[in-house]
């Protein structure tokens, strides 16, 4: 399968190579992003100047996003490629960018836009063996399911958009202030709506949540993985299960990208309530943007704490 996808990729490659990788118009900044709540954050700070393709839909694995020779072409021609960094998309965007062929978009160039940049990152391990699942050696990079962090991610892409076309430079100012007070706005809104969750134990399938759990007050119980990008095993099941019932775990959260069996399976041994939390927008039906992902996350948790 990986050497199909080489091949495909080397083709695309070929084709890449042929194009003309020239900047676009003064008009339009093209900006390719891994994931679709940064698609979304440049649409909003970009407004009217971009034009934005997301790799991701919102249902993928934020580690593993089906690399399609499509995507080729769209980077060839990207004035950016916007990613989460802390090595998140090491599975799929190296491969990618080295088939483009697109100079301006290489790590360490402008157009290479790494929005963890002036994030402190959690859970940075030890050791990188491998054996301990997929590790990221710089720390978990799921920052951006706190919005406040997410507001670091939204500067940098604010500072490639002028650096790429300071001529829109007032524009962009604009449109960052403009979402950054709704942004704030809806902040306010979350701690509120988020009060009754303070303390309030949880696992999920994978370690999506330890920026959320910090932010708003929520105890990050666990992880049904035995370890990042590892299935769990039966001993792990049973002992997870054991665990939340001497302490008490009221929610289990599924995320999207994982099947339902086993979370559901552990929900109805503890009597937690198990529930489907998107990781990026698209994730759920009504979660297109990054504001109604939130929404829709602070609310579904808080409706656990109802009778």
């Amino acid at each position: 399968m990986k050497s199909t996808m080489s091949r495909l990729l080397s083709a695309a490659a070929v084709g890449a190579a042929a194009l003309t990788a020239s900047p676009s118009s003064a008009a339009t900044i093209r900006a390719v992003t891994t994931l679709t709540d940064l698609a979304d954050l440049t649409r909003a700070v970009g407004g009217d100047h971009v034009e934005v393709f997301s790799l991701a839909t919102g249902v993928e694995d934020t580690h593993g996003v089906p690399m399609k020779p499509s995507f080729v072409p769209l980077l060839n021609r990207a004035d950016l490629v916007v990613l989460v960094g802390f090595d998140c998309e090491h599975a799929f965007l190296p491969a990618l960018l080295e088939a483009s062929k697109n100079p301006r978009i290489q790590y360490g160039k402008p157009g290479y836009v790494d929005c963890s940049q002036g994030v402190v990152p959690m859970d940075v391990p030890k050791s990188t063996d491998h054996s301990e699942g997929d590790v990221h050696p710089y720390g978990n990079p799921h920052y951006t399911l706190d919005p406040v962090l997410a507001k670091t991610a939204i500067q940098n892409i604010y500072n490639a958009l002028v650096a790429t076309a300071p001529q829109n430079e007032a524009d962009f100012t604009r449109n960052r202030d403009a979402y950054l007070a709704k942004l704030d706005a809806k902040i306010a809104e979350w701690k509120a709506e988020a009060a009754p969750l303070k303390g309030v134990k949880f696992v999920s399938y994978h370690e999506h949540w330890p920026y959320f759990a910090q932010r708003f007050g929520m105890d990050y119980f666990g992880t049904i993985e035995l370890r990042p990008g590892i299935d769990p095993t039966p001993r792990h099941i049973e002992q997870l299960i054991s665990s939340m019932k001497a302490e008490h775990v009221p929610i289990v959260v599924r995320e999207p990208q994982f099947p339902e069996k086993v979370p559901k399976l552990i929900a109805d041994q503890t009597g937690a309530k198990l529930v489907k939390l998107p990781i990026m927008p698209g994730g759920v039906p009504g979660t297109d943007t990054y504001i109604q992902m939130m929404d829709y996350i602070i609310r579904t948790l808080a409706a656990t704490t109802h009778g």
